[in-house]
This record gives C-alpha cells, structure tokens and sequence, in this order.
C-alpha cells in the first residue's frame, strides 16, 4: 500500500505542477513577448510534461524523455522560455537520482542534443551563447541528483555495516556467556569428577558426596545457561533459575566448595542506587571467570572475592595464592582476554596478573551514579 500512496502523491503534485507550469507560461508569454505567441500546443506540451513527473520515481527515464521531447519542441516552436525548463530540470534531477549513472549519461546526452536544437531552429536572440545556460539545464540539476544517489548509497551500505557489525557483536557476546557457564561448570565438575576417582575404592562415601556434587553442578550450570539462552533468544525464561548477577556470588562460593575450594566473599561500602543489568551481569561473569580459572589452572584450596562499592563504580577483585608451578594450559585460553573486552565495553578498567605471590583479577566498572 505504499507505493499506492507514494504514487498518488506523486501524481497530485505533478498535477499541481502542471496547472503552476501553464499559469506560468502564460505570464512569461506576456513579459518576454516572443515572435510566437504561447497557443494550445504549448499549453498541451507544458501540461504533458509535467504530468510525467508523476512516474519520477517508477519509470525516470521515462520521465526524462517525455520532459526532453516535450520541452525540446516548446522551445523549437519558438515559445517564450518558461516553467518548462523548471519541469524539465526536474526531471533530469529524477534520473540522475534514481538510475544507474551510465544509462543516465546517454540520456543526459541525448537530452542536450534535443535542447540545442531550438538554437538553430528558432530565431533566439541569444544565439551560440545560449548553449552555455542550455547545458546547464541538464548539467547542474543532473549533478545535484547524482551526489545525492551516491549519500543515499554510503548511507545504506553504513546502515547494512552497522547491522552486520551488530549482528557480529551479539554473537560474540552470545559466545562469552556461554563460555563463561559452561566453562565454569566443567572445571567445577571436572574437579568433583577427580575427587570422586580418586576415593572410589577406599572411601566410596566421599565418592558418592562428589558424585551428588556433581549432579548439583550440572544442574545449576544447565539452569544457568537455560536462563542466558532464553534471554538471548528474548523469549519467556525458565524462572528455575534466577539472572545471574553480584547477588547470587553465594551460589558461586557453594559450588566452588563443593570443588574443594573455599571462597571467601567480602562486601564493603554501600550499594548507591540501581546498578545497570549490564554491569551487575557483567560483576559475576568476572567473578565466575577467575573462580573458573582457578580451578583448571591454579593449585590452591583459596580464594577471596572483594566486592567494593562507591557512589560512581563498583570494584571487583579477585586473588588465589600461588602455590607451586601452575598446571598445565596456564594462560592459554581465552578468559583473561574475554573479561578484560567485557569490562572495557562497559567504560571500565581491568588488571590481571601476580601481586605479591597471589594471582589477582582486578576490575572497576562505572555504574554511573556520580554527579
């Protein structure tokens, strides 16, 4: 139905046009006082030519030819010059707006030619020296159209880049979320995993407390990636699983015990308004991340999460002694690099590295509530 509306539109304003064009010629006829008085067959090419502009958008090089023939006769016929040249400068704009530059030029061309036809046929007092304004006539409004169609053209392909990056970005994001869960869900049943092998036949009841460990963790890790999938997919979540963020560092600290590491979570200064879901996601996933690396790649039975408020930021801080040469894979993956792009997104800063014979991940995200 658009097009029916455009298309009306189109045809009233070449309407309108066309009764402006004769009104027009008519007082051009009394001021400029050709050799040859404006009569019906100049109002009749005026009013044909204008209506053409109706199908500008559809059919312009059609437009054009109808507006040239038109216009090229007027001026033959020797009628005063007039609100045709307006129709057709209008109609050279048309084209060069909305057709391919070379079926343009040849039209461009041919519509030249035609115009400079009444300078011989016709008893102008301009002469030669015409030919300067009747190039213009098709020069300036055909340049006019063809930069425009070439912004509309970097603008499109700007807007389709920008879709594409976005479409890129999402998946990527998409990508680090999965990890994240399943990345920490594995090491921590990974762990639980060996423990309970390594008991098996000595102590079957701690193996079997490992092997309930590790149902425990499975399930959470599935719920947990459940959740982040339906929010991606922005359908109706399974409400089993809450959203992941600083408040549930608890639920972190019970499955990295059931692991056999104890964390130690430490909360200071005040919580200053609401922090945004980007940046609360965001808090965990650091969190989630650097428990998860100390897991698969420390040697240590401890860690201690620092979660600092102040008015404008949140700080997050995580450290696990060093003990010993690290385990094999130590700094090969990508989950330093992932939290250092997340926290970077978000305007924040992130470190991580030895301090004092810890291993620290250190990351201040803006929450934007200072003045």
């Amino acid at each position: 139905m658009g097009w029916i509306r455009s298309s009306a539109a189109d045809l009233g304003a070449a309407a309108l046009l066309a009764a402006a064009a004769v009104a027009g010629s008519a007082v051009a006829d009394e001021v400029g006082r050709p050799s040859v008085p404006m009569g019906t067959p100049g109002h009749v090419l005026v009013v044909i030519a204008a209506l053409g502009l109706a199908a500008r958008r559809r059919r312009p090089l059609v437009t054009l030819t109808t507006a040239a023939v038109c216009t090229g006769v007027y001026l033959a016929l020797g009628y005063a010059y007039g609100p045709v040249i307006l129709v057709l400068m209008i109609a050279v704009y048309s084209a060069a707006r909305h057709t391919p530059p070379r079926a343009f030029v040849w039209c461009a061309a041919a519509t030249s030619t035609l115009l400079l036809v009444h300078l011989l046929t016709s008893d102008r007092a301009l002469g030669w020296l015409g030919v300067v304004p009747t190039a213009a006539w098709v020069a300036v409004p055909g340049a006019l159209g063809h930069s425009l169609r070439l912004r509309h053209q970097a603008d499109r392909r700007a807007r389709a880049e920008a879709i594409r990056q976005g479409l890129s970005d999402e998946r990527l994001r998409v990508a680090q979320e999965v990890h994240d869960v399943v990345g920490h869900g594995l090491a921590a049943i990974k762990m639980q995993a060996d423990v309970a092998l390594h008991v098996m036949s000595r102590r079957p009841g701690q193996a079997r407390v490992a092997l309930e460990a590790i149902s425990r963790s499975s399930g959470q890790a599935l719920d947990e990636l459940r959740t982040t999938l339906a929010a991606v997919r922005h359908a109706d979540g399974d409400d089993r699983a809450p959203v992941a963020g600083l408040g549930r560092l608890n639920d972190l600290r019970r499955r990295m015990a059931d692991a056999g590491v104890t964390v130690r979570v430490d909360t200071t200064g005040t919580r200053f308004g609401a922090v945004s879901p980007q940046v609360d996601l965001a808090g965990y996933r650091i969190v989630q991340e650097s428990l998860t690396n100390v897991l698969r790649h420390g040697r240590c039975e401890r860690a201690d999460v620092t979660v600092r408020y102040t008015a404008d930021s949140v700080t997050i801080t995580v450290a696990n002694p060093i003990t010993g040469t690290p385990a094999p894979g130590t700094g090969t993956g990508t989950g330093i690099s992932g939290m250092r792009a997340r926290v970077e997104a978000l305007g924040g800063d992130f470190a991580a590295g030895p301090v004092a014979r810890r291993f620290e991940v250190r990351a201040r995200l803006p929450t934007g509530g200072g003045t």
